[in-house]
């Protein structure tokens, strides 16, 4: 894929810290003009802004900590992205929040701060920034998903229902703006090795290396299937035939198969 695709662009960046958000700013940053990236660790991106500097000095860039797990932090942040003037042509939802584990024995905190941000703070992103695109007359949205967003997963119950609620969403707005020169992708990556997993409570090695891509190649592909125009983009081969399985077996199949995996590996 050209990365020049993107040429000139102004981006947003959500959970650009670290893991496949940090790729997204790296193989951007050669080539858009202004960038601005959000995270909740100020550190972590002072060290990106110094990196991506060194990439292409001329690069304009704004780094905002923000915690999107705060509503009223998320509002005067699309605050100032209207008082600034900055328009977005490309906005990457990627933040997100994971947790494992049965969901009765869950922490309610850590359930409302995966519903707010991988449900509420992408959709009130998106919805303050689409008007603006659709105004522009083009412009593009992806949102990072998960191959988990196409079944139910035992012990990521809410992980799960919440990139499944991001794959929903995308495929509808993408409906909605058929007609339009926006465009809508989700990125629904397998496993990948990053710290997310370890804030999640998965341990090292629980899934399958078939399974698994970098944060560097899910960011590429990433970019590429929004280049193409796809709806739905899922890294890896093997991780492609998680919607063929369930076309062809019952999905209380696959789920007794997913759980039987996973407390084979807690064992």
């Amino acid at each position: 894929m050209s990365i020049s695709y993107f040429a000139e662009c102004t981006v947003l960046i959500t959970g650009a810290s670290a893991g496949i958000g940090r790729e997204f700013a790296r193989q951007l940053a050669p080539v858009v003009s202004t960038m601005i990236l959000a995270a909740r660790r100020n550190d972590r991106l002072e060290a990106l802004e110094l990196e991506l500097k060194v990439i292409n000095p001329e690069l304009e860039l704004f780094c905002r900590p923000l915690d999107l797990r705060d509503q009223s932090e998320l509002e005067r942040f699309c605050d100032w992205l209207d008082e600034s003037g900055l328009t977005i042509d490309l906005l990457v939802n990627n933040a997100g929040l994971g947790d494992h584990g049965p969901f009765a024995d869950s922490e309610w905190e850590k359930i409302r701060s995966m519903l707010q941000v991988n449900v509420s703070a992408l959709t009130y992103l998106t919805f303050r920034l689409l008007p603006a695109m659709i105004k522009a007359g083009c412009g593009a949205i992806l949102n990072v998903s998960s191959v988990a967003s196409l079944l139910p997963v035992p012990n990521s119950a809410v992980y799960a229902a919440t990139k499944a609620y991001v794959t929903s969403l995308s495929e509808a707005i993408r409906a909605e703006l058929r007609f339009s020169n926006i465009s809508v992708t989700a990125l629904c990556p397998g496993p990948v090795p990053t710290e997310f997993q370890a804030r999640a409570g998965i341990a090292p090695g629980a899934f399958p290396s078939l399974l698994t891509r970098s944060a560097e190649q899910v960011a590429k592909e990433g970019y590429q299937g929004l280049k193409e125009g796809r709806l739905i983009v899922i890294p890896g081969f093997f991780n492609k035939m998680v919607p063929m399985l369930m076309r062809l077996a019952p999905p209380s199949l696959v789920l007794d198969r997913v759980h039987a995996r996973q407390k084979g590996r807690q064992a």
